[in-house]
């Protein structure tokens, strides 16, 4: 593939996912990545900081859709119902990318560095859903807790979504889970 060929953020997203899934996550190089997507090591980091966030690069604009859903959320709806419009907003990133989220979830379970960095994104994400409801006027201690069950539902949506045997629909799981949720407390 010629170095000028567009998209090479996807190709490096792609090289990087073939050579964790044959070779490891440790045994993977970015010099590896980048000539796999037919690149140099430069451009391999003009789009990534290092090889782990070839993994999360999504995960600002997840971050981004949830919250300007939550926000854009009728005044008049509750905390967990802001918080359902913005899981809700971020399921669209994954359509047709089901395959890809597999895999990617298969390296990062069988990587500590990996599973921290997850951690780390998921945290951001609920201190980012914190504030959004702060903004809407809701209490510091229950946006907080809003905020981290809303996450909660969204890793056990997403974890329910990739290890299903048949292709469901990610917004109809994450639906559902939240169903599951309000069945809880009752």
């Amino acid at each position: 593939m010629g170095r000028w060929e567009p998209d090479a953020a996807g190709r490096l997203r792609e090289a990087a996912m073939a050579l964790y899934t044959e070779q490891g996550y440790d045994g993977t190089t970015v010099a590896q990545i980048a000539d796999r997507a037919g690149v140099t090591a430069r451009t391999f980091f003009r789009h990534f900081a290092d090889k782990r966030e070839v993994l999360f690069a999504g995960s600002e604009e997840l971050q981004h859709r949830m919250v300007a859903a939550l926000a854009a959320a009728p005044p008049a709806a509750g905390p967990m119902d802001a918080i359902a419009t913005g899981l809700l907003a971020g399921t669209d990133l994954f359509s047709g990318r089901r395959d890809y989220a597999r895999r990617r979830q298969a390296v990062i379970a069988a990587n500590p560095e990996l599973r921290e960095r997850e951690f780390i994104k998921m945290a951001a994400l609920a201190t980012a859903l914190t504030d959004a409801l702060r903004d809407r006027g809701v209490a510091v201690g229950i946006a907080a807790l809003a905020a981290e069950t809303g996450v909660a539902v969204f890793r056990v949506a997403f974890d329910r979504w990739v290890t299903a045997p048949e292709d469901p629909d990610l917004s109809e799981i994450t639906r559902a889970t939240i169903t599951d949720l309000a069945g809880l407390t009752t």
